[in-house]
Formats: structure tokens, sequence, C-alpha cells
């Protein structure tokens, strides 16, 4: 009688066991699969900021995947109304989706500026870290970090943090290659912040703040020569230029 109970109480923990794993392993593919959504909002967001007329094509070039995938995907964002999609026409936000996807960035960019301010890491270090961050569904998570970090309105990279409403303030920049011989400039944002990028800014100990005086512009390669902070000297290429967003001192 009583190795019958023990038989049957293992068989049933058993069961629970794996029951318990089962929900754990249900929980974890819902929280992947709106991670993977919410990467695809983003994607859609940044390329509606370059071209509006966002086609399937470039969704899929955008994100590395197929066009099937893509289509797949398509119909789930349409689910959530964050976008609107008819065949042999371009792919657009809806205001939900638009307010949705900007969201998600100030979860980004405020993490960034939380890893860089309180945990010391370089800005060439925080973008993977916060892109993991950034799909926690705990908003007082992220209010409390805006307080910590006293309502910070731009990233460690110089990119604009949406607010609570998802609004972002527009600041108005100019590229350094649109700079002209013998102006001072401050360098306010990046336009491209991959780690490549950033690691060579590190060793030419540039930054959000540099202080730039445009000395020469060579006519050949639009190569351009600088003094910066009023001491040492450098050449920076027509591609660096292109990427650094400035404003005049």
């Amino acid at each position: 009688m009583i190795l019958s109970f023990i038989f049957w109480a293992l068989i049933i923990l058993n069961l629970l066991f794996r029951l318990a794993n089962l929900c754990i392993l249900v929980v974890h593919l819902q929280r992947m699969a709106t991670n993977v959504k919410e990467n695809y909002l983003k994607a859609i967001y940044y390329l509606d900021k370059r071209d509006p007329n966002i086609s399937l094509s470039d969704l899929s070039k955008e994100m590395n995947v197929s066009m099937p995938t893509v289509n797949s995907m398509v119909k789930r964002l349409q689910e959530e109304k964050w976008v609107i999609y008819q065949k042999y026409k371009p792919l657009k936000l809806t205001a939900k989706g638009r307010k949705t996807a900007a969201l998600i960035i100030r979860k980004h960019r405020l993490t960034e500026m939380f890893l860089e301010k309180f945990m010391g890491f370089g800005w060439e270090e925080v973008h993977d870290i916060a892109e993991e961050i950034e799909h926690v569904q705990v908003e007082k998570f992220f209010d409390r970090m805006d307080e910590l970090l006293g309502f910070p309105s731009i990233d460690p990279h110089g990119s604009s943090i949406p607010d609570k409403e998802g609004n972002i303030k527009p600041r108005d920049f100019m590229l350094l290659s649109e700079v002209k011989q013998g102006q001072s400039v401050r360098i306010c944002a990046l336009k491209d912040s991959t780690q490549e990028f950033l690691h060579y800014l590190n060793r030419q100990q540039i930054k959000l703040g540099t202080v730039l005086e445009i000395l020469r512009i060579e006519e050949f390669d639009k190569s351009i020569k600088v003094e910066v902070q009023g001491s040492n000297t450098m050449l920076l290429s027509h591609d660096v230029s292109n990427r650094l967003l400035v404003e005049n001192v």
C-alpha cells in the first residue's frame, strides 16, 4: 500500500515538474516572440525616418531575413495594429505603432545613459546591452531610471530620448562635411554609432562636446584638416566627417 502510494506520488510529482518546465518554456517563447515583433517595429520606424515609402523588400534587407519571414511578421504586426499594409503599396506605421516604437527607443536610450553614467560602460559598449533591456515590460523601471539620470534629453551618442508619450524633440544640426573652412564647430551627435566608428573616435580622442576648427578642406577627396580643442591637428576623411553632427560655436 505504502509502495503504491509512493509510486503514484512520484509519477504525479514528475508530471508536475514537466508541466512547470512546459509553462516556463511557453513564457520564454512568448517573450522571445514579443522581442522579435518589437525589433521589426523598430526597424520599420527607422526605415520610415529615412524614406516613408517602405517596401517589404526594404524590411527584408534591413532585418536580413527572407521575404516569406517578413510577410509572416508583417501580418502579426497588423494584428497588433502597429502597421498598415496592402499589397503593392508601401508599408505604413499607424499612430499606435509609431508611439510604441518610440517608447522602445526611449527605453533603449535611457538604458544606454544609465550604463554609461552609473556603471562606467563606454559609449561603444552600451548598445548591445540596451538591445536586451529595451524589451522589459515594466514602465516604472524606466521611469525610475529616467529620474535617477535627471531626466536626460539625449543618449551617449547624442540622439534624442523620446518622452513618455513617444514625442521626440527635434534638434537642428549639420554634418561636419557641410561646414566651411575657417568655421569652429562643436560635435553634438553621431549619425553613425557602430562599434567600429566609436572605437575610431576613441582612438582619436573625439567625443560629444569636442570643439573643432576647420583649417583646410582638401578639394580632391573632401577630407578635412581640423584643430581639436585648440591643440593638436588631425585629418578627418570625408567618410568620417559625414558621420559627425555639429553646431556652430
